[in-house]
């Protein structure tokens, strides 16, 4: 599986089979994961086989069920965490999916208390949102995404590689589905700006991530 086609079968997923990680699939993320705290500064930490974050009110509130693995995302606090967060985040949700795993964003509905306590977290960094991770009793649902042309602006004619990020980034998962996000296209630079809301920031990072699979990183630069 590519990881344009993990983009297109990827769903969020709440509820999860008991089966334990494959060994194989565990070692794939670690490796992942340290990649990704390398090229960023981040500090994401893998955990399996602990029921107590999703076992919480909260969780229940949020509908979990089953939830035994989880990616936590943290970081040192500045104005650019939430948004390398999403961004490598996604990055590592799309891999998951490759390896048949299923997976969901959480910002709220966990229990941060009780996976702090399996997590090493150093002063100056926060956990933002922690991914739940494992085999899903579904493969998720589809959301229905807003039409192209209200998620960019650009003058024609629009290349070829900029069409196919925004196909890219209109199946990035946003917080509460509400895609509020716009891109714009001047020569080959691309800016990329949250419209707010719910963890907006995080939700750039997603879709920055999506568009940049989609588009090509050597087709254009981001602005900024």
């Amino acid at each position: 599986m590519t990881i344009f086609e993990a983009m297109k079968a990827r769903h969020s997923v709440r509820s999860y089979k008991k089966t334990p990680l494959d060994e194989a699939a565990i070692q794939t993320l670690q490796a992942e994961i340290d990649a990704c705290n390398k090229e960023s500064g981040l500090h994401i930490q893998l955990v399996t086989k602990e029921p107590k974050a999703f076992d919480s009110l909260m969780a229940h509130y949020g509908k979990f069920s089953g939830v035994r693995n989880y990616i936590a995302l943290i970081g040192k606090k500045d104005a650019t965490l939430d948004e390398k967060l999403g961004y490598y985040g996604e990055r590592l949700v799309l891999l998951a999916q490759t390896l048949g795993l299923n997976t969901c964003w959480v910002a709220m509905t966990f229990g941060k208390g009780a996976a702090k306590s399996h997590l090493s977290i150093a002063p100056g960094e926060k956990l933002v949102c922690v991914l739940a991770l494992g085999y899903g009793t579904t493969q998720g649902v589809a959301h229905k995404s807003k039409p192209m042309d209200s998620l960019c602006q650009t003058s024609s004619p629009v290349p070829e590689w900029f069409q196919r990020g925004m196909e890219a980034a209109m199946l990035a998962p946003t917080a509460m589905n509400q895609q509020k996000f716009l891109f714009s296209l001047t020569g080959n630079t691309v800016t990329a700006k949250s419209l707010g809301g719910f963890y907006s920031k995080v939700d750039l990072g997603i879709v920055k991530y999506h568009f940049e699979v989609g588009a090509g990183k050597e087709n254009f630069n981001w602005a900024g």
